[in-house]
């Protein structure tokens, strides 16, 4: 078993420990395998395995992005660590320059030609301290919270039965340089809690030299909605799941009308990395939200209530409180294959034009629009993530202005309310009482 632990699908990787190799980069090479040898006619799954990693092989060759991101959806997706290492930095639009073989010493280093000239772009863009050791950058603000959700990282993978303390910390220790480095090159950027549970997976998958391109590539271009001052973007993008499901379940959304869709932040907002327990899973998982545009995972939080739909309809639809606790914890087990598929399915069928919150909630500066082309996202460059930002900070603030004027003309209009009342009377002043006898 490797430091991550083993893998729960058979379609990923198992190695052995301190091993360098997976069935999906021995099928790409013809050195002897420590496996005992079998026919493709004896095992036609060990065929179509050996095919997909041959055309994730020669995708990322060639950074045939449309390419990688249907076989994502595939079953199995990028099937082990090895392509991985390759796919996701071609994916990102970062540099895959660095030899994943340093990592595990299996398969020679493949650069795209989009990510080749990103990595010239970001080298000549200035203001990011890169020529600069990191840790000599000015401390960044939430430095403090780091270092608290570190100390909570790790939780359920590597194995915690087969790491030991020192690995441990060493693993901390990493997660901590990955997160403050790209914190302190990019120092706009608002760290939130949740934002561990995404950069342990690319840990744990990428080669030290790829991690710190990739996870600021992720942070500007693919997560940025969650890196603003307020959760306000985050906020807006749930609200496309009443919609989803509106086009999708007319009766199911009904239902849930009273529930606000909050339920899904935790998902959404950490790539469910804070959700899912197994690191095969959430490793597979990343496959296809890094291939696809990052509204897929919104949808994929609409798919899930769309399969709980009995479960649902059971609970009362005047008590969203108890919707909402069953809603904001994924189900278990998690058909994750079945999932991505429909996923899909559903994208396909209610795209998010058709989505009245994406016209009237989105912002045209939000990743889920600036990244709606998975192949025009890889090729941003870090100087146009920060521009998008700027765009929003200044949408937020512009809101909060028009929210503080509104509050500030109410407390007048409820001033002047006063102020033109007779003195001691009431809201409703009575009728004044008629003196003098009454004639019968």
């Amino acid at each position: 078993m490797s430091s991550h632990g083993e893998p729960d699908s058979d379609w990923n990787e198992k190695k052995v420990t301190g091993g360098t190799t997976s069935p999906a980069s021995e099928s790409m090479h013809t050195s002897a395998s420590t496996a005992p040898s079998q026919s493709n006619s004896e095992d036609p799954r060990r065929e179509e395995r050996a095919a997909k990693a041959q055309a994730i092989s020669e995708a990322c060759k060639g950074g045939d992005i449309q390419t990688l991101g249907a076989l994502a959806v595939t079953e199995g997706g990028f099937l082990s660590d090895d392509l991985r290492r390759h796919a996701w930095p071609i994916l990102l639009g970062s540099s895959s320059s660095s030899d994943p073989a340093q990592h595990n010493g299996t398969i020679p280093a493949m650069q795209s030609a989009s990510s080749s000239e990103n990595e010239k772009s970001e080298k000549s863009e200035k203001g990011d301290g890169s020529d600069q050791a990191w840790q000599e950058l000015p401390r960044h603000r939430d430095e403090d919270q780091v270092r608290l959700d570190v100390d909570r990282s790790f939780i359920y993978y590597p194995d915690p039965n087969d790491t030991s303390k020192a690995d441990l910390d060493h693993k901390k220790t990493e997660l901590s340089d990955l997160i403050t480095e790209t914190l302190r090159r990019y120092p706009y950027l608002c760290y939130f809690q949740g934002y561990h549970d995404i950069c342990q997976v690319l840990l744990l998958v990428l080669a030290p030299a790829q991690r710190p391109s990739a996870m600021a590539r992720l942070s500007a271009l693919r997560i940025r909605d969650f890196m603003l001052p307020n959760l306000a973007p985050a906020v807006a993008q749930l609200r496309l799941i009443p919609d989803i499901l509106g086009a999708a379940d007319p009766a199911l959304c009904a239902h849930l009308s009273q529930t606000e869709p909050f339920f899904a932040l935790s998902g959404t907002l950490t790539m469910y990395a804070h959700d899912i327990q197994s690191y095969g899973a959430i490793a597979r998982l990343f496959d296809v939200l890094l291939a696809r545009e990052p509204v897929f995972g919104v949808y994929m939080f609409a798919r899930i209530v769309l399969d709980r739909r009995a479960e649902l309809f059971d609970t009362p639809a005047n008590e969203p409180e108890m919707l909402h606790s069953i809603l904001s914890k994924l189900p278990q087990p998690l058909q994750l294959e079945e999932l991505i598929r429909d996923t899909a399915s559903l994208f396909e069928a209610h795209p998010p034009e058709s989505l009245r919150a994406w016209r009237s909630r989105i912002s045209p500066a939000s990743v889920l629009k600036t990244a709606r082309d998975a192949r025009a996202s890889a090729a941003q460059s870090m100087r146009d993530g920060e521009r998008y930002f700027q765009a929003q900070l200044r949408e937020l603030q512009w809101a909060e202005r028009k929210e503080q004027l509104a509050r500030t003309a109410w407390s007048y209009a409820v001033a002047a309310r006063k102020r033109a009342r007779p003195l001691g009377q009431g809201p409703h002043p009575r009728r004044p009482r008629r003196r003098g006898r009454r004639v019968l």
